[in-house]
């Protein structure tokens, strides 16, 4: 039995995520689910986005299975995602990126993993305004590279990539024009490698990146790279294989992991039931995986796969006049596991 944080998030959040707890169920792995607010439900319900009994919450458990969520409009709310991420130095966002058959897309063989540090980089948030006279005349921000973080985001990719056994790691950087940032990124990057003679060890610019993902995705395995370059990548990566809505994260470290579908909140669909619960369901596989649970977390893939092959029961998103909604893939997906 475990027992785990349930943020329901906003917008479509509540929909996707209680379709995600009833296919987890189906697998017949126990959890008590411990529910928390955040974003701006939790506004709505005692004026702070992010309340301490949600932070205790998660840092009992250790876990938190999340959807997603809106940080108000508005002076004084730093984004919800990027503060629980500090409040438990979740260092590694994980974002798999893997063609599902059944979908409108170029690309039929895309099969990557985006590693992106996840708490330094430009989003680290030192910045200010220079004023004159009580004009803005310039903005500053600071992007922190620190050894001990680039070591263990590179560290972790590399023993990601030996425990899934894929081949090759691949260190995104812009080492040419940010010397000092970028090149201590790749440095340690460089030197680490060495330390995993079986793992094909390269690096790309991150501009050459992009356009040879959008060329070649097939020639890419893992990727590494800094905080504000994985975040481009990633959706850059989740765009070859169908859209946001089909990708899952985690965000990891030390002592908790929060799971989550990473697209938004999509308020304009809200409440229509016809938000498409895919990511979400993926995130709870991605979960269980992380707890040891890997033959749930296989059966839970392996259904959602068959469901968007056979593109029967699907939502709009995926197929085009589609009549069915959020609930129908759910009950799809939940008969494959229990088939």
């Amino acid at each position: 039995m475990y027992r785990i944080t349930l943020i329901p998030g906003d917008g479509i959040g509540p929909s996707i995520v209680d379709a995600a707890v009833q296919v987890i169920a189906a697998t017949g792995v126990q959890i008590t689910w411990d529910r928390q607010l955040a974003g701006m439900a939790a506004v709505d319900h005692g004026g702070n986005p992010l309340p301490d009994e949600t932070l205790e919450s998660i840092r009992t458990n250790r876990l938190c299975f999340k959807g997603p969520l809106t940080t108000p409009v508005g002076g004084g709310y730093r984004s919800v995602n990027v503060t629980l991420r500090q409040a438990f130095n979740l260092y590694a966002n994980v974002r798999p990126a893997v063609s599902f058959e059944g979908t409108d897309t170029i690309f039929k063989n895309v099969n990557l993993m985006t590693v992106r540090e996840n708490t330094e980089g430009l989003y680290a948030g030192i910045e200010h305004f220079i004023q004159v006279d009580g004009e803005k005349i310039a903005a500053e921000s600071m992007a922190i590279v620190t050894r001990k973080g680039s070591e263990r985001i590179i560290r972790y990719a590399f023993e990601y990539a030996r425990k899934a056994q894929r081949k090759k790691v691949t260190l995104v950087h812009k080492a040419n024009i940010l010397k000092c940032t970028s090149g201590l990124f790749l440095e340690i990057g460089r030197d680490i490698a060495r330390e995993y003679p079986e793992i094909e060890f390269d690096d790309r610019i991150v501009d050459a990146c992009c356009m040879q993902l959008v060329m070649k995705p097939e020639s890419f395995d893992v990727i590494v790279t800094t905080n504000l370059f994985g975040d481009i990548l990633s959706d850059l990566a989740a765009g070859l294989i169908g859209g946001l809505g089909l990708t899952a994260g985690a965000n990891i470290g030390t002592d908790a992991a929060i799971f989550e579908a990473v697209h938004g909140s999509a308020p304009d669909i809200a409440g229509q039931g016809i938000a498409n619960p895919t990511a979400m369901i993926l995130a709870g596989a991605m979960m269980l995986e992380h707890l040891g649970e890997s033959a749930a977390a296989k059966k839970i893939e392996q259904a959602v796969r068959d469901v968007i092959r056979e593109g029967k029961v699907v939502t709009p998103d995926l197929k085009k006049d589609s009549p069915h909604g959020t609930r129908d893939i759910t009950e799809a997906i939940i008969a494959k596991i229990k088939a």
